[in-house]
């Protein structure tokens, strides 16, 4: 892997190859090398639709929608979770912080594009910049399973939150459902890639090989960027050990994963130019469809550890 080039401007292949042995150094060359593409690799965007779905996922862990007067976002990447919270009008004025420099400079340029109110830091998770007993809430999404100390960092939250101040990070990986998305993931990759090199009528559906070599060099990256899967009472058991109050774990997403999991790496594997916006608002409406579904039939019937996607709230003692 040391010969490999280095996978974004700001690393050299030494520092890629040091990555594997340092997991946030990892993380900062792994996102700083998404940043600029993050928003259209995740299908992200700062309309009704991911309002609706921010909000929604917060809801469902929180039990409300605040308002908040002043809200942190760790590990905010783009500011996908703060920024459509913040449109929903969950919160009012925001901070994020990442330990990528790349991820906090695309937050801050896409809030003010939108037009709120945020400033931002380049912060480790585990020690927090700012002083105790600032922000009204804490979120994150997808950031607790890259965090080396999820306890530490979840004292630090506990510390800046003011007296009786909420957390929710919402969209982390459960043990089974990361087992099953993987492998799905996996297979779709390989099929896509072999299909279309073997059939010569299929060659216009194959991205160029440089490209898919950069895919294949950033997914050996992620690999070492996700660091934990969780099992929803463990996690639980997490924030009460760091202080947490009132805590609870919820989970969604099930036929929702095993459907989007494979869309979005054959979404990957493919020219996005082949695929167009009747591809995209098919695979949307279906998702959405099998979200209802896992929501309103699934959760009722099945134990929570076998969904994707774990999230966690809890409060400061007051």
């Amino acid at each position: 892997m040391a010969t490999d080039p280095a996978p974004n401007p700001h690393a050299t292949a030494e520092e890629v190859e040091a990555a594997y042995k340092d997991a946030k150094l990892a993380n900062v060359l792994y996102h700083d090398w998404e940043a600029g593409t993050y928003d259209e690799k995740w299908s992200i965007s700062y309309d009704d639709r991911c309002i609706t779905y921010a909000v929604d996922r917060f809801r469902a862990a929180a039990g409300d929608t605040g308002p908040y007067e002043h809200a942190l976002e760790l590990g905010c990447g783009t500011g996908f979770f703060l920024l459509n919270l913040m449109q929903g009008d969950v919160i009012k004025k925001g901070s994020v912080t990442d330990l990528s420099p790349g991820m906090v400079e695309v937050a801050l340029r896409n809030a003010e594009h939108l037009g709120l109110d945020v400033d931002g830091r380049v912060a480790d998770a585990e020690r927090i910049p700012y002083d105790d007993n600032t922000f009204d809430l804490v979120v994150g999404h997808a950031v607790l399973h890259h965090i080396p100390d999820v306890e530490a960092a979840m004292r630090e939250v506990l510390r800046v939150l003011k007296p009786g101040g909420r957390f929710v990070f919402a969209g982390d990986p459960t043990n089974i459902g990361n087992f099953y998305a993987r492998k799905l993931g996996q297979a779709t990759w390989w099929l896509t890639t072999n299909i279309t090199k073997a059939v010569p009528a299929l060659g216009g559906w194959r991205r160029p090989q440089e490209e898919l070599d950069e895919s294949s060099r950033a997914a050996a990256l992620e690999a070492v960027v996700d660091l934990h899967t969780f099992d929803p009472d463990q996690l639980e058991a997490t924030a009460r050990r760091a202080g947490a109050v009132a805590v609870r774990a919820v989970t969604d997403e099930l036929s929702a994963a095993l459907f989007g999991w494979p869309v979005r790496t054959f979404e990957a594997a493919v020219p996005r130019e082949k695929l167009g916006f009747g591809w995209a608002m098919f695979a949307y409406r279906t998702w959405q469809n099998l979200s209802w579904v896992d929501q309103n039939v699934l959760s009722k019937v099945l134990p929570r550890e076998v969904f994707y996607n774990v999230s966690i709230t809890g409060e400061k003692s007051s």
